[in-house]
């Protein structure tokens, strides 16, 4: 193999592949990227098994070939040189790098070691904005944690019918929902679901939310494939495949309060702070308690901590329905008042033991449900 690549092209797509080589001690293959040309492209790839990516910079190939070499080595020296064109060269398993006067020589892995990345039928997919994904999962994918006794949990829940994509993640204590609309003219022909694991949807964000551009979901029964083209051509300038998480979904709907019995509406940043001090003095286990009445339209928000001391404020709102006092983790709360963007949030309650509701005022494509903490 021998080509000419400018150091910002191969910068850019070792920064975005880079992340996915694995750091394995059995496996010391999956720790390169594997550089392969076809016809006029540079192709970088890197898996851990269960992700996969494939990056293509356009440019011209002087002589075809393949060879896999340590990913993060290969990307710190990158880093370092001039933004001017960069020679490289494979021979006898040795990449040769030359860039004005740099010269240096990393040894590599013969390519047919490394694992083959699967390849999906490409049936019937979606379109979706890439800053549509990427901003509805950021709203929801810090909820999930890993769990070994109910790995379906461990992931966000995909849901793609008609012209909606819903998205869904919980831990059992919270539980965020994002709907995405497509394109009016847009429809698919039957409804599609699966549960992609938490590390694939940051790598999704990580990848794609600096792209203005559209991104096509791929189905399979076992993969997904989210695929990415180039904006001066029609050839794929990144594909990122992944396995899927298996079993089914719980049915989160069922947790989903349709109806409140008091009701809140506060600005977004003020209240926020004020969860922010409280939590300081919120004790081992995280608890704030929130006091509101609908006759002086009156919040108060209480914490306390036998070895630091306590707080209490009061916050400016509207309050509808019954009176309440209610108890929340803090971190729960924050978590949720961060992933709205709106000025102002409603906070639907349930008395003191039924689960509480976020939403943006203005904004009916998100929800954030919350459990209290149950005080004796």
């Amino acid at each position: 193999m021998r080509l000419l690549i400018l150091q910002e092209k191969l910068k850019e797509g070792l920064n975005i592949i880079e992340k996915i080589s694995s750091k394995s001690l059995t496996l010391p293959i999956l720790n390169n990227v594997l550089l392969s040309t076809e016809k006029n492209f540079l192709n970088l790839t890197a898996t851990d098994l269960e992700i996969g990516i494939n990056w293509w910079i356009l440019i011209k190939i002087e002589k075809e070939g393949k060879i896999t070499i340590p990913s993060r080595l290969f990307l710190n020296f990158i880093n370092l040189l001039p933004n001017k064109k960069i020679k490289l060269e494979v021979q006898n398993n040795n990449l040769l790098i030359e860039c004005e006067n740099y010269k240096t020589q990393i040894k590599g892995i013969s390519a047919e070691d490394f694992p083959i990345i699967p390849k999906i039928d490409q049936g019937e997919s979606v379109l979706i904005k890439s800053a549509s994904l990427c901003q509805g999962l950021a709203q929801v994918v810090d909820i999930p944690v890993l769990s070994t006794t109910k790995p379906e949990i461990s992931g966000v829940y995909f849901v793609f019918n008609k012209n909606l994509i819903t998205l869904a993640t919980t831990d059992s204590f919270r539980l965020g929902e994002k709907r995405i609309f497509l394109k009016d003219n847009f429809s698919l022909k039957k409804e599609y679901s699966f549960i992609l694991p938490q590390k694939t949807a940051k790598e999704i964000i990580n990848i794609f939310r600096e792209k203005d551009a559209e991104i096509r979901v791929y189905f399979s029964t076992n993969q997904v494939m989210f695929e990415y083209l180039m904006p001066e051509t029609k050839h794929s300038q990144a594909q990122l495949v992944s396995r899927l998480i298996e079993g089914e979904y719980p049915n989160y709907q069922e947790i989903i309060p349709k109806k409140y019995t008091t009701q809140l509406r506060v600005d977004r940043m003020e209240f926020l702070n004020q969860i922010k001090t409280a939590s300081l003095f919120s004790g081992k286990i995280n608890e704030i308690k929130i006091k509101a009445d609908p006759k002086d339209n009156k919040i108060e928000i209480f914490s306390q901590s036998a070895e630091i001391g306590e707080y209490q404020s009061e916050v400016r709102g509207k309050v509808k329905g019954e009176p309440v006092n209610i108890s929340f983790n803090h971190r729960f709360l924050l978590d949720g008042f961060l992933n709205i963007k709106s000025s102002e949030v409603i906070f639907e309650l349930n008395n003191e033991s039924g689960p509480g509701v976020l939403k943006p005022v203005g904004d009916d494509s998100y929800i954030y449900v919350v459990m209290p903490i149950k005080t004796t």
